[in-house]
C-alpha cells in the first residue's frame, strides 16, 4: 500500500509538473508573438514589443542566437558556479561571488524589487528559457534552466566590475589556512591591473553646437574593451523604450548608447569605492566576535557549498566564510582579518541602469544620477537639447580626511565606517563648459574641459586620484582646434593617428644616437624614425619600430605613463643612460629580425585582426588569413585603440581588446549616428554576420545606424516572432526537461 501511495504521489507530481510545463511555454509563446526581431543588413537586431518586458524578453532571446555561450558563461561566472565549468581552480571565484550574496539573499532582492523591474528580470529568464526550448540542440554546459533573481548578481556591466578587484588568491590563502599574504607595492590587498599591460577603459568625448556644422552636440561612444565583450543592439517598446548601442552579454538593458534624446558613455574610473578594514577578532568559546568601538559584535558566519567538475562528474566542498558589518573576511594581514566593503545594491542599481536608458534630457539623467550605484564608472553625456556634461564617479562613501584609506584601516574604530555617499552636487561634475567640449579618456577630470576643468584643491584626493594619461593629452590637443565638426570628421577626429607617447621619447632616442652613435642597422632606423610625423598606419615601419623600442624601453627605464607630466626626456643627458638607450635600440632591432625575418618590417604586417572561430577563448596563427589593421595600443596614446599582442604560438601581433563597439552620435530634431563592430554580430562561424564588419573595422568605415523604423524597414533583411507558428519553434518540446524545475 506505501509503494501504490508513493506512485500515486510521484504520479501527481509528474502530471502536475507537465501542467505546469506546458503552461509556461504556452506563456511564453504568447510573449513571443508580443515581440518582433528585425535583423538589419548588419544582423543588428532591432527588438519591438508591446511593453518594456516584452522587449526585454525579445532583447534575451536575440543575445543568445547571437551567441549564447557568452551570455552562459558570464551568469556561470556571476552567480558563482564557474567551478562546475572549469574545474576546482575557480571554487574561489564562486566563493567570492557567494560570500557578497548567497543565492538566498539573491532572491530576497529580487522579491524586494518595484514590480516592474521584477517583470523585466522575469522577462530575462524567459527570454533564455525560450530561446533554450526552441534550440533543444543547444546544450547548457552548466545552468539549464535561468531564474529571474540571477540579474542580481549582474547588475552593473563594466569591465573589471567592483567585485574583481577582490583577489582570490587572498581568499583561498585565508579560509585554506588562514594564512597573510604580504599587501600589494600599493599598501592594499585588492587587485591593480599590471601598468605594463593593455589598459582597459574607454573614450568618452562630447562636443556642444558651437564646435559642429549642424549646430548640434555630438557623442563619441568609444568602449575599450575585449572584442566580442558586447554585442550591438536596438530595444523598442510602445512604454517609451527606444535604447540602441551595446548591451553586455546577459544584460537586458543597453550599456552605454542613446535614444532619441540622450547619449551616455561609461569610462572606468579611479574613484576610491572600496575600502578594507583590519577587524580585531575576539574569540568567546566556539563564537567568534570584533571589536567596535566600546562594543563586541558577533561575527556572522554563512556556511556554502559549492560544486566543482572532476573529470566527467561533480564533486562538492563545504565552506564557512565570515562576515562583519563591514562585508566579509576577504583576506589577512599579519594577525588582523580584513573585511572588504564595495557597492553592493543590486536592485537600485538595476533600476538606475535600466531607468537612464529612457531619459528625455539633461534634466532627467542628473535626477537618475542621484541614485548613485554606478561605482566603478565615469559618465560623459550629450542630449537634444545641447546640453554636455560629465560625472567623475557616482557612487562615492564619504570618509573622514583623518585616515588613508588607500590603505586598510582600523575597523575598530567607529570612525573609519562610511559617512553615507557624497551627493552628486559634492562630486566632480561638468555641465556646458566654454570650450564646447568634455573628454575622459580614464584620465584625470581635472584637465577634462581645458581651463574649464574642476580644480584638484576643490575636492578630497579619494575622489579622484585618476592620473593623465597620452590618451587625455591626445584628446585636448585635438579638441582645442576642433572646429565645424560633421559626423564624419568627428569620427575622424576619434581614429586620429597621431601618437602622443612616441612624439616624447623617440626624439631623446635620436638625440642619444646623433651623441654615441651605433652600428649600420640603427643607423638605418635613426633615419626612418628622424622622417617620422609619429603618426601610424598600416604601411609604417616606423611604428613597428617605435612599438617594440618602447616596450623594451619601459622594460629598462620605466612606464611611459610616467612621462604624461611634461617630463623632458631630452634631460637624459648622461652619456651612460644615452648608451642604454642606443643598446635598448639594437636588441629590439635584433628581436624584430629574429621574429620577423627584417626589423624592416611595415606595422600592419605584424600587427594583425583574426577571427577562426566564435570561441570565448580564442586562438591565433600566423599562417592564417588576417587582415592588416594601422591603428595602435592605447597605452601610447592612440585614441582609437588596438590591443594587440603575441598569442600562443605566434609572433605576430593580434588584437584582442581596444575599440569594440564604437559611434557617433548626433542629436538634433532627430538623431543621426554611425557606428562599428569589432569582426560581426554574429559568433558563428557560418553567419555572413560572423566577420562582415571585420575589413570597415580595420579601416575605420562606420556604417548607419538604422534608429528610425523606417530606416530599419529599408535595411530588413530578416523579420521574425518566434512564437508558436515560427518555424524555429517547430523543434521545441525535444529538450528533455526535469519537472522538478517546477517545484525548485
Amino acid at each position: 500500500m506505501r509503494k501504490i501511495k508513493l506512485w500515486l504521489l510521484l504520479c501527481g507530481w509528474s502530471f502536475l509538473a507537465m501542467a505546469c510545463q506546458k503552461s509556461e511555454i504556452q506563456a511564453w509563446e504568447e510573449q513571443a508573438k508580443q515581440v518582433e526581431i528585425i535583423r538589419d543588413d548588419f544582423g543588428v537586431p532591432h527588438i519591438y514589443g508591446k511593453t518594456d518586458a516584452d522587449a526585454v524578453f525579445g532583447l534575451l532571446y536575440a543575445q543568445c542566437e547571437d551567441d549564447f555561450r557568452r551570455v552562459e558563461r558570464n551568469y556561470i561566472w556571476a552567480i558563482g558556479r564557474l567551478a562546475e565549468l572549469e574545474g576546482e581552480g575557480a571554487i574561489y571565484s564562486d566563493l567570492r561571488a557567494k560570500m557578497y550574496m548567497t543565492e538566498e539573499e539573491a532572491k530576497e532582492a529580487y522579491e524586494s524589487a518595484p514590480d516592474w523591474l521584477r517583470e523585466l528580470c522575469q522577462a530575462f529568464a524567459d527570454g533564455v528559457n525560450y530561446y533554450l526550448h526552441t534550440h533543444p540542440e543547444v546544450e547548457p554546459k552548466v545552468i539549464t534552466r535561468y531564474e529571474p533573481w540571477f540579474p542580481m548578481y549582474f547588475f552593473e556591466g563594466s569591465i573589471g566590475g567592483d567585485i574583481e578587484r577582490i583577489s582570490t588568491r587572498r581568499i583561498q590563502a585565508f579560509y585554506e589556512n588562514e594564512e597573510a599574504l604580504a599587501l600589494s607595492k600599493y599598501g592594499d590587498g585588492l587587485h591593480h591591473p599590471d601598468p605594463y599591460e593593455e589598459p582597459k577603459g574607454s573614450n568618452g568625448i562630447v562636443v556642444s553646437g558651437e564646435l559642429t556644422e549642424s549646430g548640434n552636440a555630438m557623442l563619441l561612444i568609444n568602449p575599450h574593451t575585449s572584442f566580442y565583450f558586447r554585442p550591438e543592439v536596438h530595444v523598442v517598446s510602445e512604454e517609451g523604450l527606444n535604447a540602441y548601442g551595446a548591451v553586455t552579454w546577459g544584460q537586458f538593458f543597453v550599456y552605454q548608447g542613446f535614444n532619441e534624446k540622450t547619449g551616455w558613455i561609461h569610462t572606468s574610473t579611479f574613484v576610491d569605492f572600496i575600502d578594507e578594514f583590519e577587524e580585531e577578532i575576539v574569540q568567546e568559546g566556539n563564537k567568534l566576535h570584533y571589536r567596535y568601538g566600546d562594543e563586541v559584535r558577533s561575527v556572522d558566519s554563512v556556511k556554502v557549498s559549492l560544486d566543482y567538475l572532476v573529470g566527467d562528474s561533480l564533486q562538492s566542498q563545504d565552506f564557512t566564510f565570515y562576515r562583519t558589518h563591514h562585508g566579509p573576511i576577504t583576506h589577512k594581514i599579519d594577525d588582523k582579518w580584513v573585511a572588504t566593503k564595495i557597492n553592493w545594491d543590486p536592485v537600485n542599481a538595476l533600476i538606475q541602469s535600466f531607468t537612464r536608458t529612457k531619459l528625455a534630457n539633461y534634466e532627467e539623467f542628473r535626477e537618475m544620477m542621484d541614485i548613485r550605484t554606478n561605482s566603478s564608472n565615469n559618465t560623459v553625456f550629450a542630449d537634444s537639447e545641447g546640453n554636455i556634461g560629465y560625472f567623475h564617479g557616482n557612487f562615492i562613501p564619504k570618509r573622514s580626511p583623518d585616515f588613508d584609506f588607500s590603505r586598510p584601516v582600523d575597523g575598530s574604530d567607529p570612525n573609519t565606517d562610511w559617512q553615507g555617499l557624497h551627493t552628486v552636487d559634492e562630486s566632480i561634475t561638468i555641465l556646458n563648459p566654454a570650450t564646447g567640449w568634455i573628454q575622459n579618456c580614464n584620465s584625470t577630470p581635472f584637465t577634462a574641459a581645458g581651463p574649464y576643468s574642476p580644480k584638484r584643491e576643490d575636492y578630497p584626493p579619494y575622489m579622484a586620484p585618476d592620473q593623465e594619461n597620452f590618451r587625455g593629452i591626445h584628446a585636448v590637443v585635438l579638441l582645442e582646434n576642433a572646429k565645424n565638426l560633421t559626423l564624419d570628421s568627428f569620427r575622424e577626429l576619434a581614429y586620429d593617428p597621431f601618437i602622443p607617447a612616441f612624439a616624447r621619447l623617440i626624439p631623446a632616442l635620436i638625440t642619444a644616437h646623433q651623441k654615441q652613435g651605433g652600428n649600420p642597422e640603427t643607423q638605418k632606423a635613426i633615419a626612418i624614425l628622424s622622417d617620422w610625423d609619429f603618426r601610424t598606419g598600416k604601411e609604417s615601419v616606423a611604428t613597428s619600430l617605435a612599438h617594440f623600442y618602447a616596450n623594451n624601453y619601459q622594460r629598462e627605464f620605466r612606464d611611459l605613463n610616467q612621462l604624461t607630466e611634461n617630463e623632458k626626456l631630452e634631460a637624459h643627458s648622461d652619456p651612460q643612460v644615452q648608451k642604454n638607450m642606443v643598446a635598448v635600440l639594437e636588441e629590439t632591432l635584433r628581436q624584430m629580425e629574429e621574429d620577423f625575418g627584417t626589423w624592416d618590417t611595415p606595422w600592419g604586417e605584424i600587427n594583425r585582426f583574426q577571427r577562426l572561430s566564435g570561441d570565448i577563448d580564442l586562438k591565433y596563427d600566423d599562417d592564417q588569413p588576417y587582415i592588416p589593421v594601422g591603428m595602435a595600443s592605447g597605452r601610447w596614446g592612440a585614441l582609437a585603440s588596438f590591443g594587440a599582442s603575441t598569442k600562443e604560438g605566434t609572433k605576430r601581433l593580434y588584437g584582442s581588446s581596444g575599440n569594440s563597439f564604437v559611434a557617433v552620435v548626433e542629436f538634433g530634431e532627430k538623431v543621426r549616428a554611425k557606428s562599428i563592430l569589432a569582426g560581426g554580430q554574429n559568433s558563428d562561424p557560418k553567419s555572413p554576420h560572423f566577420l562582415d564588419q571585420a575589413q570597415r573595422y580595420a579601416d575605420g568605415d562606420f556604417k548607419d545606424v538604422a534608429f528610425y523604423s523606417e530606416d530599419v524597414q529599408k535595411r530588413a533583411k530578416e523579420k521574425y516572432h518566434r512564437g508558436k507558428d515560427s518555424n524555429s519553434a517547430s523543434k521545441a518540446g525535444k529538450r528533455k526537461v526535469n519537472p522538478l524545475w517546477f517545484f525548485s
